[in-house]
């Protein structure tokens, strides 16, 4: 399982890529892993909308089952991975890179500190 050092994670298996005041926000590669062969995939926001920390942002259908994917820190939409609306596999083949989900302007970046590092993400406990 890949886990970039330079990510911070959620419990819930997104990713956030910092770049400036701005954050990149994907699913990992063990989420795209236990989904399988992803099928689908709904943002369910807009650009310009502004979502709090925890909120659903996305559904992603794969073969097995469909996840909500919440917002692992709040901010305003500047970006939507239209590329996922015709080829969701790209969450399988390349989750860190070209399966970003969303861009945002963060709105709070002291929830930052709520996320977990690599190593801390990498040591939770399973229940599947």
């Amino acid at each position: 399982m890949k886990t970039p050092a330079d990510l911070k994670y959620t419990k819930n298996d997104e990713w956030v890529r910092i770049e400036g005041d701005e954050a990149v926000i994907g699913i990992t590669d063990y989420a795209q892993d236990q989904l399988s062969d992803i099928v689908f995939v709904e943002i369910v926001a807009f650009e310009g909308d502004s979502l709090n920390q925890g909120e659903t942002c996305a559904v992603v259908e794969s073969v097995k089952a469909a996840s909500d994917i919440y917002m692992p820190i709040s901010g305003e939409i500047t970006a939507i991975n239209e590329a996922l609306a015709d080829s969701p596999e790209l969450i399988n083949e390349d989750p860190f890179g070209d399966a970003w989900l969303l861009r945002i302007k963060m709105s709070k970046s002291s929830e930052l500190e709520d996320l977990l590092d690599a190593e801390a993400y990498k040591n939770l406990e399973r229940d599947h």
